[in-house]
C-alpha cells in the first residue's frame, strides 16, 4: 500500500507539473514586417477590388488623387476615423486602454491603416455581376456627416451611374459596436444582382502571446458551436481549401479575430437571416493575409423600383466580460462572452471572475479581492481539509505499527499489504487523503489563473507596492539582489527570474509542510520536501496575482493545521483524563467489593 500512496503522490506531482509544463509559453510567433497586401475579392463573389473595364488602374489612380478624405470617429471609449475610399475603418484607438500601466503612455490601437507596417481594418462592400458597375477598394463615398458618433449617425452613399444606388448607413454605440445597414436602391427598369458583403482583414501575421492554453486567432460561434482556429491551423486548412480554412452558413452568429485581450468580429443583426461565413488566408505581398468575412449565400435581387438591404455588426474593442454579456442579452449574439478564452473550467472560470469583480467594486483592489476571495474558498473546504489532516495525523500515529507489519512480513509483500489494509479500516483512515489538499486545489488554481491571465479587468490591476500589474509576473529578482545591481538576470534565461513573492510563497509552502505528519514512507517523504522548491521555481514567472494567490492560501493552511492541531490536542487531552477517570474507577472496584460484606451484616 505505500507503493501505491507513493505512485498517487507522483502523479499528483507530475500532473501539476505537467500543468505547469503547459502553462509555460512556446517561443512567441514574431512576423517580420509585411507590405499590405493587395484587397481580396469579396466572399463568394466577383472581385470587390476589381476596377471599371476600361478605367485606370487602382495604384495609377492612387498616384494622380488626392489622398482619401476622411470621416472622424468620436465616442466615449473609441476615436479615430474611417477612410471614405473604399468604406474601410481602418483607424480605430481605445481611449481607455493604454500599453503599459504608465498612464501617460500610448492609448491602445485596435485597427491600423493600410500603408501601416500592420495593417488591420474593417470594410464594407458590394458586389455585382459582370457589366454592373459597384463599388470597390477605389471608390470614394460621400458621407451624409463629417463626425460618426453616437450621437450622429452617418451614411455613405455613392451612385454607379446605372441606376443602383449603394448606401452604408453606419451607427456607433457608447463602447464598441458598430452597425451597418448597407442598402442598394434600384432605379433602373431591370432587376439587377447584388451581394453585399462585409469584412475584417489583416495582412500580416499578428505576434501571439504563445501560450498553449490561451486561444489567438479566428474566432466564432456559429449554428451555435464555438469554431477556433489558430494561424498556423487555418493556414493548413485553407492551403487545401483554395484559400478558405472554414466556411459556414449561419443564422444568429458571430465570427472574428481574437488576441488575447482584443477582438475584432462581425455578428450577424438578423437571426433569421441566413448568412456565410468564412476563415480565410491567402498570401499577400511579402507575407500572409487573413480575413474574416460575412455575406448572404446568393447575391440579392433587386427588382426596379425596390431596394435590398443586408445589416452587420462590427465589435472592435476590449474583450471585457461585463460589455459582451450585455451585447449577448441585448443584441442576442449567442455565446458572445466566449471570445474570452475562459477554457475547459468555464463552470469554475466566469463565476470565479464575477465573485472577483464583485469583491473589486466592494474594496477597490483585485489584489485584496483576491486574498478576500481565498479565504472563502479555504473557509468552503474546511471539513475536508479538516479531515484529510486529522486522516493525515492518525497516519503518522500509527508509523511503527506500519513499519513492525512489513518486517513481520517482510517475505511476504502481499500479506503485509492484507495487514496494513486491515489496519486502515480499523482505524478507519483513507491512506490517499493526505493529497486530497492539493488535489482540490488544482482545478481552484488553474481557474483563478484563467481569470488573471484571459480577462481584460485584471490587466494592469495593482495591488500594493511593487505590484502594479496583478497579471504579470512579479517585477523583482533576487538575482539582481532585487534592483541593486543594474542588469536583468532573466533576459539570458527565465530561470534567473526569482521575485520576491515566489520566495514569500516557497517559505509559506515549507512551513506548511512542516506542519504535515511527515510521509511514513522515506522516498515519498523526499518527494513532497522537494515540492517547495519545484514550485517557487514554476511560479517564478507565473502572474503575481497568482503567486499571491498561492502565498495567502499556504499562510491560510498553516493556520488552519495549527486550529486542528490545537483540536487534536485538546481532544487527545481529554481523552487521556477520561482514560484516567475510569482507570481510577476500575481500581476503585476490589475496595468497593470488600466493602460489601460488611455492609450487608450492618443491614
Amino acid at each position: 500500500m505505500d507503493q501505491k500512496r507513493l505512485l498517487l503522490a507522483i502523479a499528483a506531482s507530475v500532473g501539476i507539473l505537467l500543468i505547469f509544463q503547459t502553462l509555460n509559453p512556446k517561443p512567441p510567433v514574431t512576423p517580420a514586417v509585411q507590405q499590405p497586401a493587395q484587397v481580396q475579392a469579396a466572399p463568394g463573389a466577383p472581385n470587390a477590388a476589381a476596377t471599371v473595364p476600361g478605367a485606370p488602374t487602382e495604384a495609377a489612380v492612387a498616384a494622380q488623387r488626392a489622398p482619401a478624405e476622411r470621416l472622424r470617429i468620436d465616442a466615449p471609449r473609441v476615436q479615430g476615423s474611417l477612410s471614405l475610399r473604399g468604406a474601410m475603418l481602418d483607424d480605430l484607438v481605445l481611449r481607455d486602454y493604454h500599453e503599459t500601466t504608465d498612464r501617460t503612455s500610448l492609448l491602445v490601437r485596435m485597427l491600423f491603416q493600410r500603408d501601416s507596417a500592420t495593417p488591420y481594418y474593417a470594410q464594407w462592400g458590394f458586389s455585382a455581376a459582370s457589366g454592373t458597375r459597384a463599388p470597390n477598394a477605389d471608390t470614394d463615398w460621400t458621407a451624409s456627416g463629417p463626425v460618426l458618433s453616437p450621437a450622429t449617425p452617418v451614411t455613405l452613399t455613392w451612385d454607379n451611374g446605372q441606376g443602383l444606388a449603394f448606401e452604408i448607413a453606419l451607427s456607433l454605440d457608447d463602447n464598441f459596436m458598430v452597425t451597418a445597414e448597407q442598402r442598394v436602391r434600384n432605379s433602373g427598369a431591370e432587376a439587377a444582382q447584388v451581394q453585399p458583403w462585409a469584412r475584417v482583414r489583416r495582412e500580416t501575421t499578428p505576434p501571439t502571446e504563445g501560450f498553449y492554453i490561451l486561444h489567438e486567432g479566428f474566432v466564432g460561434v456559429l449554428e451555435g458551436r464555438l469554431r477556433e482556429q489558430t494561424y498556423s491551423d487555418a493556414k493548413d486548412e485553407a492551403a487545401k481549401h483554395a484559400g478558405v480554412a472554414f466556411t459556414q452558413e449561419t443564422g444568429a452568429g458571430w465570427a472574428g479575430f481574437t488576441d488575447k485581450y482584443f477582438l475584432g468580429a462581425l455578428a450577424a443583426v438578423d437571426p433569421a437571416r441566413r448568412m456565410t461565413a468564412s476563415y480565410r488566408h491567402n498570401r499577400a505581398t511579402g507575407g500572409d493575409a487573413w480575413q474574416v468575412d460575412f455575406a448572404p449565400p446568393a447575391p440579392l435581387s433587386v427588382a426596379p423600383g425596390a431596394t435590398a438591404t443586408l445589416a452587420v455588426r462590427l465589435f472592435a474593442g476590449a474583450k471585457e466580460v461585463a460589455t459582451l454579456d450585455r451585447y449577448r442579452d441585448t443584441m442576442g449574439i449567442p455565446d458572445f462572452d466566449k471570445a474570452i478564452d475562459f477554457g475547459w473550467f468555464y463552470f469554475l472560470t466566469k463565476p470565479f471572475f464575477h465573485a472577483l469583480a464583485w469583491l473589486y467594486h466592494l474594496v477597490g483592489n483585485f489584489g485584496v479581492a483576491i486574498l478576500i476571495f481565498t479565504l472563502a474558498l479555504k473557509g468552503l473546504f474546511f471539513p475536508l481539509a479538516n479531515k484529510a489532516y486529522k486522516s493525515m495525523a492518525r497516519m503518522k500515529v500509527l508509523g511503527p505499527k506500519m513499519t513492525e507489519i512489513k518486517e513481520r512480513h517482510k517475505d511476504d509483500p502481499t500479506k503485509a499489504q492484507a495487514e496494513i489494509m486491515a489496519l486502515y479500516r480499523s482505524e478507519k483512515i483513507n491512506p490517499a487523503s493526505g493529497c486530497l489538499p492539493i488535489l482540490i486545489q488544482i482545478p481552484v488554481f488553474f481557474a483563478l489563473y484563467k481569470v488573471l491571465f484571459v480577462t481584460i479587468e485584471m490587466r494592469h490591476a495593482p495591488f500594493f507596492g511593487w505590484i502594479h500589474d496583478l497579471s504579470a509576473p512579479d517585477p523583482t529578482n533576487l538575482f539582481n539582489l532585487f534592483g541593486l545591481i543594474p542588469f536583468d538576470p532573466a533576459v539570458y534565461s527565465s530561470y534567473f527570474h526569482m521575485p520576491a513573492w515566489a520566495l514569500l510563497m516557497g517559505v509559506t509552502m515549507f512551513l506548511q509542510q512542516k506542519l504535515n505528519p511527515q510521509p511514513p514512507d522515506p522516498i515519498q517523504a523526499k518527494v513532497f520536501a522537494w515540492m517547495p522548491v519545484i514550485f517557487t521555481f514554476m511560479l517564478a514567472s507565473m502572474p503575481a496575482g497568482l503567486v499571491i494567490y498561492w502565498s495567502w492560501n499556504n499562510l491560510l493552511s498553516i493556520a488552519q493545521q495549527y486550529f486542528i492541531m490545537q483540536q487534536d490536542a485538546g481532544a487527545a487531552a481529554e481523552a487521556k483524563q477520561r482514560r484516567q477517570e475510569i482507570a481510577a474507577s476500575i481500581r476503585g472496584i476490589p475496595a468497593a467489593l470488600r466493602r460489601l460484606p460488611g455492609r450487608m451484616k450492618k443491614s
